[in-house]
């Protein structure tokens, strides 16, 4: 393997540097000046740029490192974990979008509130926040792989590297800045993996010798993965972009419902071919580098460029981390702002804003205390992304079956769920069965049975829970 000297480091490092300053420059420019503009960028951010911020969301540094380290181990069917978005945001654009942007609610527990009450709006918030934080572990640790492979620095370097700058992002800008500059992150993004797909093919001579060379399944739209791995990918990714806060967050800030709609639509075709590409980047990394740790599929041909343009995908990887970070943690801080700190000090528009940059800081460094106790990057992924699905699932019964509208049904199914998930996802999904199975059918079950033994009280005390909101 090729390695940088002082010199190309010092290089590397300055245009990372340069780009950091700039982004941040435009950060403050742009920043949030109430505390409408930071959650939801005041209802006025075009379809297109919620769009690449809706795909920046779930293609970011997590899914970037992740999918490229499952396709050195699986083959190409990797990519699966990006067409999954794909097929998300269709049916969310399709069956949703519009729909939640007229609730006139930002947060996915504000919503639940609007079914199943108070209670079990604080029980949703309770989960989602639980399941971004464990994302933004996940992209400390995929950042971090991509920044110490060039910088030269261990793992938790490069993740307090990261919380640092990503948290100046997004806790002073909040969305309506992270909303544009996301989209020059995004720009830098796909041209950095354009090279990154350039570069691995001019080593591997090509995609023919890779398919004559290795196992056919790195090239079949399964690989080693199986269907029920793919089926469970869809399903959690699917239900994770239907009841994730940041989801929620970019198309609330949408200037229409139409807008909202179009928004999810136009995000469904900007994941295809960025999985591709990364499906691609895993199997050549394979090919070539047989023997190294999978999680550096990506970052690997890094070190095999020109100094100049090594700067330039490290930038792109950089600027991936910070829509992903930031995006993710300004979903959290939303979530703590919005269901618990204004309930209890009901504050005014000032002290909001203020609290709200300051719980963003705690957020944004939060995650570190577990950066080094992560596995595998896609699995945590998945099993974030099955969290978030058993939300999803109470959402829809309540929305599509009006029979189960049991506040105690719904608070019940979340909190079993969760820890079910959990547990099976600590267990290394015993019987071979994904957890992502277990988030989908656990809450139906536990919602069905309240239905079926509950007391007649069950199914009026969202109305009771609800009116005494007001």
């Amino acid at each position: 393997m090729n390695t940088f000297n002082d010199w190309d480091t010092a290089i590397i490092v300055a245009i990372v540097v340069v780009y950091i300053v700039v982004t941040a420059w435009v950060s403050i420019r742009l920043r949030s000046r109430t505390t409408e503009q930071f959650m939801v960028a005041g209802r006025a951010t075009p379809a297109i740029v919620v769009a690449i911020l809706l795909m920046s969301e779930f293609i970011g540094a997590k899914s970037t490192i992740g999918t490229s380290q499952e396709a050195f181990k699986v083959g190409v069917s990797a990519a699966w974990s990006v067409f999954a978005a794909s097929i998300g945001f269709l049916l969310f654009g399709l069956f949703m979008a519009k729909r939640l942007y007229q609730s006139g609610e930002f947060t996915i527990s504000g919503f639940i509130a609007q079914k199943y009450g108070n209670t079990a709006k604080l029980v949703v918030s309770a989960v989602m926040i639980y399941a971004l934080l464990i994302v933004n572990v996940g992209n400390y640790v995929s950042g971090a792989a991509a920044i110490s492979t060039v910088l030269k620095v261990n793992l938790p370097t490069a993740a307090l590297i990261t919380a640092i700058v990503s948290t100046i992002y997004f806790a002073y800008g909040g969305l309506k800045s992270v909303a544009y500059v996301t989209i020059f992150h995004s720009a830098v993004k796909l041209v950095g993996i354009a090279v990154l797909v350039w570069v691995a093919l001019s080593m591997t001579g090509g995609i023919a010798p890779m398919v004559k060379a290795m196992p056919a399944h790195y090239f079949t739209w399964n690989g080693s993965l199986g269907g029920g791995t793919i089926g469970a990918w869809i399903i959690g990714t699917a239900g994770a972009i239907f009841s994730t806060q940041f989801i929620i967050q970019a198309i609330c800030g949408a200037k229409s419902a139409n807008d909202a709609r179009n928004a999810t639509l136009i995000a469904a075709a900007l994941c295809v071919p960025i999985g591709i590409a990364l499906g691609l980047l895993g199997v050549a990394a394979k090919f070539l580098f047989p023997n190294m740790n999978g999680l550096y599929a990506l970052p690997v041909f890094l070190q095999h460029m020109h100094p100049l343009l090594s700067g330039l995908v490290t930038v792109s990887l950089v600027a991936s981390i910070f829509v992903s970070v930031s995006t993710v943690a300004l979903a959290i801080a939303s979530l703590v702002v919005k269901d618990f700190y204004v309930p209890r000090y009901r504050p005014t528009p000032e002290r909001e804003l203020r609290a709200t940059r300051l719980i963003s800081l705690a957020v944004g460094f939060v995650p570190l205390i577990f950066v080094l106790f992560v596995p595998q990057i896609l699995a945590l992924s998945f099993f974030t992304r099955a969290l978030r699905l058993t939300v999803t699932v109470v959402a829809l019964m309540g929305i599509y079956l009006p029979l189960f509208n049991s506040s105690r049904g719904a608070i019940w199914a979340l909190v079993v769920a969760t820890i079910a998930t959990t547990v099976w996802y600590l267990l290394h999904n015993p019987l071979g069965i994904d957890n992502m199975y277990v988030a989908l059918v656990v809450p139906a079950i536990v919602m069905c049975l309240e239905r079926l033994f509950g007391s007649q009280g069950g199914g009026s005390s969202v109305r009771h829970a609800t009116q005494s909101d007001a």
